[in-house]
């Protein structure tokens, strides 16, 4: 997963090689960057336009990595060998893959509001389109809603995830 970098797009249409840093927010969450350069990430980072995927915290600092270089055009990218006799989850992995979680349910669901509750009783019982639905309920309506047999899932998404990706 790349990283969630506002103002990499422009430079990288421009570069056929791209850097990639390991980078880590004030929050602790480890995350790659895509950079032309580290002059590049330098300029971004000054600007304030590098925040971390996770909690679009903008105080960022670049981690001891060894080097990678991604190549453009379809030559593929140098990386380190994945020869590993079984996965290993880590901060960084779980950290990635409910990023892609939840962009995924961002993607493919109509956000409701504080009608959550009130729309995912009417999908239920046939009175509104069958669609994925996100929103806003409260505890007790959270419960009410499980208890008539509706199948609801709290999932905390991080205002960052509602704003349009770059």
């Amino acid at each position: 997963m790349g990283s969630h970098v506002r103002g990499a797009q422009r430079k990288w249409l421009h570069s056929n090689v791209m850097k990639v840093l390991d980078l880590q927010c004030a929050n602790k969450h480890i995350f790659e960057g895509w950079f032309s350069s580290e002059a590049d990430f330098q300029e971004q980072q000054g600007q304030g336009l590098v925040e971390c995927p996770v909690c679009a915290n903008a105080t960022i600092e670049k981690m001891l990595s060894a080097p990678r270089l991604n190549f453009g055009g379809g030559r593929g990218a140098i990386e380190p060998s994945r020869e590993v006799a079984s996965p290993v989850v880590t901060a960084h992995s779980l950290q990635a893959a409910w990023a892609t979680v939840a962009r995924v349910v961002m993607a493919n669901t109509d956000d409701v509001g504080d009608q959550f509750a009130e729309e995912a009783r009417k999908i239920h019982y046939g009175e509104a389109k069958e669609r994925g639905i996100r929103g806003k309920a409260s505890r007790a309506e959270t419960e009410s809603l499980i208890e008539e047999g509706i199948a609801v899932m709290p999932l905390e998404l991080p205002e960052f995830l509602k704003r349009p990706l770059q």
